[in-house]
């Protein structure tokens, strides 16, 4: 996914406002490239898993289809551990196998880890993250 790095550092952002629990959100954009990250509630409300607030996600659904973009990219937070998918974020991807994995990791608050990965059918491929 080719994602600006302006894009980026707002996922970033949400997952420190968002301490200590884990933030969610959606990415809109095109053919595997980000236009727009827009921020949504975790409804689980823990930094152990996060829940897409269902009202939140109907309306930034709306609002990235109504831009003409496509759903390319989940995000969300790991506030103690890596940037790579839990059991808990594999088994939540089969619902949605088409967009790519972010996971924003301040594990080292100082220096957060953004990776990506598709996750299908419970494998995970980590896949290139083009900031620019």
């Amino acid at each position: 996914m080719r994602i600006a790095k302006d894009l980026l550092d707002e996922i970033v952002a949400h997952s420190r406002d968002d301490l200590p629990n884990e933030c969610c959100g959606l990415i809109g954009g095109r053919e595997g490239e980000a236009a727009s990250v827009h921020r949504a509630r975790n409804a689980a409300a823990t930094w152990l898993r996060y829940e897409l607030h269902p009202t939140d996600q109907l309306r930034i659904m709306n609002r990235i289809e109504d831009a003409g973009e496509d759903l390319v990219g989940i995000y969300h937070s790991h506030t103690k551990s890596e940037a790579y998918p839990s059991q808990t974020d594999i088994n939540l991807a089969d619902a949605w196998p088409d967009p790519l994995y972010l996971i924003c990791s301040l594990e080292h608050a100082d220096s957060p880890v953004v990776r990506a990965f598709a996750i299908r059918d419970g494998a995970v491929e980590e896949a290139d993250l083009d900031v620019g």
